[in-house]
């Protein structure tokens, strides 16, 4: 499109570089800016423009235009704003959509943007008439249609059983609920008390809320009938216009020539009949839409329009909504008007239209910032969760889970499926994070299984805990960084898997550590790490990663060209867990060894870009109805907590995840279904941007909103923590002038290990295990414990090497430090996190070295070379554990085995304090389980305690 400065109103110059709204009103057939704090006020004889700019997480500004007719606006007013659109949309670059809005059918994308409503005042400019001036408070009458506020005769014929009336008297607003009404509208209507009162009362006035049917039983019930002149029965609602809806048809497509719109001849709507020289009309009723080619010039795209305009005058449509669309931007519903729409045109989508703009505005020396593209804004992904918590993980094996040690939580099998349950530390309470992860290769059977399992677990809750749905290769950053090192090995160890490749007579292809495996190793960095095991051939190979090669004991380890030091670090790191103890042959991509090649069963071509994984998007909110299988949506735009009612069910629809939040009045069938519909609601791919089926779901269930849910949203938690249904919780609200305080369960008290608090912590502090933390020094074959108490002596630059080192048992208290080479891994994962993290790593991370165990009758001088301070560090410890030995902690309590005291045990001992189980374990027993003595023991916080006990199945 030719764009020239005659075509430009200097009004418009600037427009739409930031993000907000702009509005202008027609004056004197010219429009004119209004000032901010007029926004939202609308006169019923003029005409306005209204731009909308969002920013997108790509970066690109989003441009809808709207041009709003008052009911007695004149019609030539009507016409310049129509064109103006045109002109608006020409300085933005020529791609915004634009909307007639009629005052009182305006869309629900217009009326978000003023939420709760939009009350229109008579008056005007242009039209000849003058704003009505303010004078003395009037009783007013609205009745409530929907999204719509309309001001209706202050009549008691104007009252039905069907609609929600606001009387606004000077002291004091009422509400009037017809009995047929739902909550829902009688929430909604609140929050239009609620403007009402903060508008034209300044927040001072009484609010009561009048019940349909009940009569004069309560004063404030009396006071509203002494406005009508006492109570008497209320009329049956009659049929006007305004109630009878749009007529819609099946769409039909006109062609717009020279001004006059021609029916194009065609049995079926398809892509192809969009010429791009030429401009369109689809009439599909309600909507009318206006399809603009991109070739087309100004004067042809405001022809259309006027044709557009014409064709709704003529048939008498006041209600049908003009929307007017350029190519290569169609909306959603516009794409859905057709048969087939191919997922990607060959229109040449380019910056030229706002790069031509930009070049003529700069040369009249205006700013053009906002018209170029933004740079997107690139940000690492945050997880939202506190990454410190409990976690348990189970197998599914059949019908039934089998709880994983905690050495093997983060390994998983592709042919298995898991169910995880996460716990943290919460706002105001402990909150739960209830999961299914499914393998690529596992069987439905399994698949089913899980889902049923886990959400027995969340019901046992009382849907108190999130769930998630995760498939192999679509995991969410929480999942990751709640695992921190995870990795995933072929084949499986369920009873599923192995009847599947016995029946299909398929050879097993699970992982063992003799053979032959090639693990692609990713993340960005200790608390976010993976391992994943791919098919062991060159073609499996990327310059964008680091690669771990095992075949019997010998290991090689690759890295791409494209690396960096920081992914090297993860290779060392994930071959500590995957082969510890074995020492690795490094190979750089281009001087790779021989046998390296022989392994993958030689050379071959192998991609070099990293593995895109789906991007988060901007967000959109729908409700739900879920009936009989089928699901209907609707999109509620600019969308805020407020939005979120407790009777029902919606969908946060991020792109690379959902979410469906649950109300807490939704009854317990349909929350059994919230899986499903998030499962439905990815198959409709409503916005057609090609959602896939395996995207991540989460059910969320209101009043345990997680924050990686809540920061899409402006988030007051007492709002989900109150009682009632909505209209009663928002009632509250009006009539006390804000959310009432709660009070907030306790939760657990914050660790003082690593600083833990309620927000994400620092990465120094976010690792649960040692064994992970960026700052360890890293020696195989010791414990977590033992490496971080090391690191302090091996440092160089902690202190000098030839000072003795101060006594074990002050670095070691005896409350926290078992004896390291004797500790039990289950213990070691869990005590490790409760000690203090060590220094910042250096730059370059010692290789793994093998450590001969130590002697302990040897007694090295503080300055032997021959001898390390890790050396001294674990003589002193063995001595310390020593004295230790030989104090007696006997408590005069029977002793029974480990076996009998678990609460698995198949021959449970009875009669004891079952929840004091370890209490009853001889000392030799409880110092092998728990890695310390009883005293030591007693002397952790209780919630460590309980933790360990937890580990051991003693509690």
């Amino acid at each position: 499109m030719a764009v020239s400065m005659r075509d430009l109103d200097p009004a418009f110059q600037g427009a739409g570089q930031k993000a907000g709204i702009e509005i202008w009103r027609i004056e004197n057939f010219r429009p004119v800016p209004i000032p901010k704090s007029s926004y939202g006020k609308f006169f019923t004889g003029d005409s306005y423009v209204i731009l909308k700019t969002t920013a997108l997480k790509s970066g690109a500004l989003r441009h809808d235009i709207h041009y709003w007719l008052g009911k007695d606006t004149s019609q030539d007013e009507a016409g310049v704003a129509a064109v103006k659109t045109v002109e608006l949309d020409a300085a933005l670059g020529g791609r915004a959509v634009q909307y007639r809005e009629v005052q009182g059918h305006e869309t629900e994308k217009f009326l978000s943007y003023f939420k709760p409503c939009i009350i229109p005042q008579e008056g005007g400019v242009a039209s000849g008439f003058k704003h009505v001036q303010e004078e003395e408070h009037k009783i007013r009458l609205f009745v409530c249609r929907g999204k719509h506020v309309v001001h209706v005769s202050f009549a008691r014929s104007s009252l039905n059983h069907d609609d929600i009336f606001i009387l606004d008297t000077k002291s004091k607003i009422f509400q009037f609920n017809g009995s047929n009404s739902s909550i829902q509208e009688r929430a909604k209507a609140l929050e239009v008390v609620q403007y009402i009162k903060d508008t034209y009362h300044d927040g001072k006035c009484e609010v009561a809320a009048i019940e349909d049917g009940k009569l004069m039983a309560d004063a404030e019930t009396g006071e509203f009938w002494g406005f009508f002149g006492g109570f008497a029965p209320l009329p049956r609602k009659t049929a006007s216009d305004e109630d009878k809806p749009a007529e819609s048809h099946p769409a039909k497509l006109l062609s717009v020539e020279k001004g006059l719109a021609k029916p194009v001849d065609t049995d079926s709507l398809t892509r192809e009949l969009l010429d791009t020289n030429n401009c369109y009309i689809l009439d599909c009723g309600l909507e009318v839409f206006v399809w603009m080619g991109r070739n087309t010039s100004l004067d042809e795209r405001k022809s259309a329009s006027g044709a557009a305009e014409e064709l709704i005058r003529g048939s008498d449509r006041p209600k049908s909504q003009i929307i007017r669309i350029i190519e290569g931007f169609e909306t959603v519903l516009f794409k859905s008007k057709f048969e087939s729409w191919p997922q990607t045109t060959n229109v040449a989508v380019t910056e030229d239209g706002r790069s031509k703009v930009a070049a003529l505005l700069r040369r009249q020396g205006l700013n053009v910032k906002g018209l170029a593209k933004a740079a997107p804004v690139k940000e690492e992904p945050q997880p939202h969760i506190d990454c410190t918590g409990n976690l348990q993980v189970w197998r599914v094996n059949g019908q039934k889970k089998v709880l994983l040690p905690v050495s093997d939580q983060s390994k998983f099998y592709s042919g298995d499926c898991y169910i995880f349950q996460y716990s943290y530390p919460g706002e105001d309470k402990e909150e739960y994070l209830i999961g299914t992860w499914v393998g690529r290769q596992s069987v439905e059977e399994e698949r089913v299984s899980a889902v049923s399992l886990a959400t027995k677990m969340v019901e046992a809750m009382k849907f108190q805990a999130t769930q998630a749905c995760i498939h192999e290769g679509s995991e969410p950053i929480q999942f990751f960084s709640i695992f921190q090192s995870f990795i995933v090995f072929k084949g499986g160890h369920s009873e599923g898997y192995k009847n599947y490749i016995a029946e299909k007579e398929i050879p097993d292809s699970t992982y063992t550590e003799d053979g032959l495996a090639l693990f692609r190793v990713q993340g960005s960095g200790p608390d976010n790490m993976q391992a994943i095991q791919v098919e062991a051939v060159a073609s499996s190979l990327n310059s964008s990663y680091c690669y771990i090669l095992h075949s019997g004991s010998t290991i090689f380890t690759w890295a791409g060209n494209l690396t960096s030091p920081d992914d090297h670090e993860l290779v060392e790191r994930q071959l500590d867990i995957i082969r510890p103890n074995l020492q690795s042959k490094p190979q750089k991509e281009g001087s790779e060894s021989e046998q390296f090649w022989e392994l993958l069963g030689g050379k071959s071509e192998y991609p070099s870009q990293k593995i895109a994984r789906e991007p988060e998007g901007d967000p959109h909110l729908f409700s739900c109805t879920f009936s009989k299988g089928n699901l209907k949506v609707t999109e509620i735009y600019n969308f805020t907590q407020d939005d979120l009612m407790t009777e029902d069910i919606f969908i946060l629809d991020c792109h690379s995840d959902i979410f469906v939040w649950v109300g807490q009045q939704v009854d317990t069938k349909n929350k059994l279904q919230a899986l499903t519909i998030g499962q439905k609601f990815l198959e409709q791919d409503v916005l057609l941007e090609n959602l896939s089926r395996e995207a991540p779901i989460y059910i969320v269930m209101e009043g345990s909103e997680p924050p990686f849910f809540t920061r899409f949203f402006t988030w007051d938690s007492a709002k989900s923590a109150m009682h009632g249904n909505s209209f009663e919780r928002k009632l509250t609200i009006v009539k006390t002038g804000g959310t009432p305080a709660i009070d907030k369960p306790k939760r657990r008290t914050p660790a003082s290990y690593g600083g833990r608090s309620s927000s994400v912590p620092d990465r120094s502090q976010r690792s649960r295990s040692m064994s992970f933390s960026p700052e360890r020094v890293r020696v195989r074959g010791r414990s977590p414990a033992f490496n971080a108490l090391a690191a302090a002596f091996e440092n160089p630059n902690g202190r000098n090497l030839s000072t003795p080192p101060p006594v074990a048992k002050k670095l070691y208290p005896k409350s926290v430090t078992p004896d390291s080479a004797k500790k039990p891994s289950t213990i070691t994962a869990l005590t490790s996190s409760f000690e203090r993290p060590p220094p910042a790593r250096e730059t370059i991370i010692p290789r793994s070295v093998k450590v001969s165990p130590p002697t302990p009758k040897s007694t090295p001088e503080p300055n032997s070379k021959e001898n390390s301070m890790s050396s001294k560090l674990e003589s002193l410890t063995i001595q310390e554990d020593a004295k230790e030995d030989e104090a007696e902690d006997e408590e005069g309590l029977p002793i029974y085995p480990y076996e009998r005291l678990k609460i698995t045990s198949t021959d449970p001992v009875s009669e004891i304090d079952v929840t004091k189980r370890e209490t009853y374990l001889s000392s030799e027993e409880f110092k092998e389980k728990f890695g310390m003595k009883k005293d030591a023991f007693y002397k952790l916080p209780k919630w460590k305690q309980n933790k360990l006990k937890m580990a051991l199945q003693l509690f």
